[in-house]
């Protein structure tokens, strides 16, 4: 029997938060026949026996899976693909490529230059699709690339997948996003490269410190990204930011304040000329990091200046960044004190950019606005 197979009746089992003996019941009450919990757990989900044509349409009937992913294993490339572009790669796919590489794929994968390319698609694709969207792409492709780790140059990409696909999950899910965040760093260091390390650190930091999610933890990839390098480079430029909205939540605003001046200077040193790639800060995305952590000071001169900065070279490509800065002004009515109006503010410029464009970001940022105001942030 291929190990795929039982592997995945496991994982698409736990996936429904079903035991071995709720997934006998339910497949002796959809095919009328007899299958015990033993039977599950020592010949299937152990590897022992492969089941039959007539039990893989019942579990995938009762697991909700398409019935062609349990029968495609022969194919593991085919398999893996199709598996993570279903509806249940978020949870399913998430959990097998934590469990570490271990697929078996052909001799066909592609090669180190096109994963490259990949990469700059992804960069660019992020800044406008959906979270769902390019995770479901993410999974796939990851499956393929985790067996080709065989140079640090390979790594390298990994790596910074990983910190993509880590972004596509709530920062306040820490068995999620921290885990992939991590697992992206580690890789990051067996590239070889400072400037990965660097990036993909700082790229973690201020997403965490933007959602203002797990603050200790961007803390902490912001300072081990600082400590490995005093060049400047993008992956500092994140991390001073990262710090900065992290101390801002923290009511530290003096250190918040002291990070704004280092970040500019940064930024004048290793800005980015690329408009609309998630590997990039070009000018407009800058003032998008200061528009929200002033408004998180309550320092709504600088916010608004920022703002302005920000919709003046903002392609109009990426509405999206265009809602994240209306929804800017909202939090800073609530933190002036008009919660009523900014709270609607802020919903109806979510409101108003269509569903598929919204992220998780985004979500988090709605939520803060509407929670309670925490004193510290306005002194």
């Amino acid at each position: 029997m291929s190990s795929e197979t039982g592997d995945l009746i496991r994982h698409l089992r736990l996936a429904k938060g079903w035991s071995q003996g709720r997934l006998a019941d339910e497949l002796c009450k959809a095919s009328g026949a007899n299958i015990s919990r033993e039977y599950i757990s020592r010949r299937w989900e152990s590897n022992q026996t492969e089941p039959s044509g007539f039990w893989m349409r019942h579990l995938a009937a009762v697991l909700d899976c398409p019935s062609e992913l349990l029968e495609a294993n022969v194919n593991r490339r085919e398999f893996l693909s199709h598996l993570a572009a279903t509806s249940i790669a978020p949870v399913v796919a998430s959990d097998l490529l934590t469990e570490g590489f271990s697929a078996r794929l052909g001799t066909s994968a592609p090669g180190a230059d096109e994963w490259e390319s990949r990469l700059v698609t992804y960069g660019h694709d992020y800044m406008s699709a959906g979270a769902a969207e390019i995770q479901r792409r993410l999974a796939a492709d990851m499956i393929v690339l985790q067996q080709q780790l065989d140079t640090p140059r390979m790594w390298a990409v990994a790596a910074r997948l990983m910190t993509l696909y880590a972004k596509t999950f709530p920062g306040s899910d820490g068995r999620k996003a921290i885990n992939w965040y991590s697992m992206a760093a580690k890789a990051a260091d067996r590239s070889d490269d400072t400037n990965i390390r660097v990036w993909v650190r700082g790229r973690a930091a201020i997403a965490l410190g933007y959602e203002g999610a797990a603050l200790p933890v961007a803390h902490q990839l912001a300072d081990e990204a600082l400590g490995i390098s005093d060049r400047p480079s993008l992956g500092r430029l994140n991390a001073l930011w990262g710090k900065a909205h992290a101390a801002a939540l923290e009511g530290d605003t003096a250190t918040a304040r002291e990070l704004i001046d280092t970040g500019r200077r940064e930024f004048d040193d290793s800005g980015s000329e690329d408009q609309a790639s998630d590997y990039s800060v070009p000018w407009w995305r800058m003032n998008v990091f200061l528009s929200l952590l002033a408004a998180r000071l309550g320092d709504e001169r600088v916010a608004i200046a920022a703002q302005e900065a920000a919709r003046a070279n903002l392609p109009e490509s990426l509405p999206r960044f265009r809602t994240h800065l209306d929804m800017h002004q909202g939090l800073m009515l609530v933190r002036d004190g008009d919660r009523a109006e900014g709270v609607k503010l802020a919903q109806n410029a979510l409101n108003a950019l269509p569903p598929e464009k919204h992220s998780l970001t985004l979500r988090m940022l709605m939520g803060e606005i509407t929670r309670p105001t925490t004193p510290s942030v306005l002194q």
